[in-house]
């Protein structure tokens, strides 16, 4: 059993049932009355993101997530398949727990949070970075803007849709942010 005092980013609990992740927190101490700490939760089976006042040292249940890497095989209307790097062990997760899944690339390696307890799949993480094809964009035109930080959308070769600086044409290859799904840079 831990405090409030042993809250981090990151750190899985258990609340009402449900297990979320610890997104930020502020330790807050008023000038009136007791101390309490603030924080934003993910839920991490549906991926709402919940508001919570704890009281300062109250009792929280941290859980114990375990991340393994597992690449993606292919997709179906069961969900995406993943089989272990190690283990070669498949598992099929839900596309709705995975964040930005039109991004993923066959073969390419996620992480996939467990809960050790109950040996359930939380969610899976895509990785920061990807590296990406741009299959079809309108062609820039040197001259079309006044600012030097406009964007045009452009499919990807997973078929996903970001937006890209001007110069960006088909054919090119781009690395693309999966966290917040923005052009990264041109890869030469």
């Amino acid at each position: 059993m831990a405090t409030t005092a042993d809250i981090k980013n990151g750190m899985c609990i258990e609340l009402d049932g449900k297990t979320f992740s610890i997104v930020e927190f502020l330790h807050v101490k008023p000038g009136k009355g007791p101390a309490f700490v603030r924080t934003k939760l993910k839920n991490l089976e549906n991926g709402r993101i919940l508001d919570k006042t704890f009281s300062a040292g109250e009792r929280i249940e941290p859980v114990r997530v375990e991340r393994r890497p597992y690449q993606f095989t292919y997709e179906d209307d069961m969900g995406a398949h993943f089989m272990h790097t190690e283990t070669f062990e498949e598992i099929t997760i839900d596309k709705a727990m995975i964040e930005n899944a039109d991004l993923m690339t066959d073969g390419q390696i996620v992480e996939v949070m467990f809960h050790t307890d109950k040996e359930m799949v939380l969610s899976a993480e895509l990785p920061p970075i990807v590296d990406m094809e741009v299959t079809y964009t309108e062609p820039g035109i040197k001259g079309d803007t006044a600012s030097s930080n406009s964007l045009k959308a452009a499919t990807v070769n997973t078929g996903a849709t970001v937006k890209v600086p001007l110069f960006i044409n088909t054919g090119d290859k781009i690395r693309v942010d999966t966290r917040t799904r923005e052009y990264y840079e041109r890869i030469k």
